[in-house]
């Protein structure tokens, strides 16, 4: 039986939210082993000047404790 555990991880960028996913992912495997799965839990942007600014993802990292 595995134990695993879920992290939160906020991230943003200025291309896409895929692309604010995986720069979350890339932070959290900095210090987290054994990821086995990423959750889009939320997504928003900001805007300016009536354009989009910045893509904004909340997720969920899970990854096996060993």
């Amino acid at each position: 039986m595995a134990v695993l555990k879920v992290i939160e991880v906020l991230a943003n960028s200025d291309k896409s939210w895929e692309d604010a996913a995986e720069k979350a992912l890339a932070q959290a495997s900095k210090s987290v082993d054994h990821i086995r799965s990423i959750y889009i839990n939320e997504q928003s942007c900001t805007v300016k000047d009536g354009k989009i600014a910045s893509y904004r993802v909340n997720t969920k990292i899970t990854f096996e404790v060993k």
